[in-house]
């Protein structure tokens, strides 16, 4: 049992803002009323009864938590869906529009919640079973302009786990008005024998108002030590960070002999070429220092 749940449209003015066209994201003045067209799938494979409407959610140290069931806060009461109930084929999809409301006395400050798509059913022994999928919405309220939003990434470190896992970490702080979620790569480059990865997507947990969060990057564990330079890049929306530095993952580096160039694929084929190369170069050495077989 499944459904499914996208935005169709952003507001004009956040048209470079990847989280606009994922979440309902927006800042309004007290008394605007604002409109998001959404899509709702039936992934059954019969047919289900789709309620949908909004419940509160909130964003803590442990980022964005959605509260149970059909618990209200503050702006979930400001929205409606239209229609809140629609009967939907196997594979069939409806168009909905959710409307917010917010009130002239509305106070500053920026509200969360959810938009639901839930169906629900029972099994053969008469089980309740509930399958929903939702849009977030993170909505300030204020006058003037929207607050800004920023956030600092620390120095990068490198270690190297008990179970060989290189990992890169980074501390980031927000330092804006808005909360975050947190997306972007991390490149290494200018490793042992002039290797590079392929960018490694990294997401974070969304990060309140005030709050910090140690960004971890695992990697292929046949990574070689190191030295790397290494580049993070993260975003949220259009708010954009980058940090750069040198990381090692312990242990001795991988020889200078050993030189490669080219991209590290996922960090598999060239540490593996690393490898191969060491032990060639090993061969080598070893026969052309053995002493010559007396004739005779």
């Amino acid at each position: 049992m499944s459904v499914g749940v996208r935005l169709l449209d952003a507001p004009v003015n956040r048209r470079d803002d990847s989280r606009a066209h994922k979440y309902i994201v927006d800042h309004v003045k007290p008394g605007t009323t604002i409109k998001r067209r959404i899509v709702v799938k039936n992934s059954s494979e019969v047919q289900r009864k789709v309620a949908l409407y909004a419940a509160a959610a909130t964003v803590t140290k442990k980022g964005f938590v959605i509260a149970p069931d059909r618990t209200e806060n503050e702006l979930s009461s400001w929205i409606r869906v239209e229609p809140d109930e629609e009967a939907l084929a196997a594979g069939e999809e409806v168009e909905a529009l959710v409307t917010i409301r917010v009130p002239r006395a509305a106070e500053a400050g920026e509200r969360y919640a959810v938009v639901w798509a839930e169906i629900s059913g029972t099994d053969g022994q008469q089980i309740r079973n509930v399958g929903r999928a939702g849009i977030r919405v993170y909505l300030s309220v204020g006058p003037g302009g929207e607050p800004p939003s920023g956030f600092q990434i620390g120095p990068l470190t490198g270690l190297r786990e008990p179970d060989g896992t290189p990992v890169v970490t980074a501390d980031v702080r927000n330092t804006g008005k808005r909360a975050l979620d947190l997306a972007g790569e991390l490149r290494l480059a200018d490793g042992p024998g002039g290797l590079s990865t392929d960018p490694v997507r990294v997401e974070a947990a969304t990060l309140p108002l005030n709050g910090s969060t140690t960004v971890r990057i695992a990697l292929d564990s046949r990574l070689p030590d190191g030295p790397w330079s290494a580049k993070l890049d993260l975003a949220s929306g259009w708010t954009k960070r980058s940090a750069s530095g040198r990381v090692s993952f312990g242990g001795a580096t991988v020889p200078a002999a050993a030189r490669s160039s080219g991209v590290l694929a996922g960090g598999l084929v060239a540490s593996g070429l690393v490898l191969a190369l060491l032990f060639g170069f090993a061969y080598r050495r070893r026969s052309q220092q053995r002493e010559p077989v007396p004739q005779g």
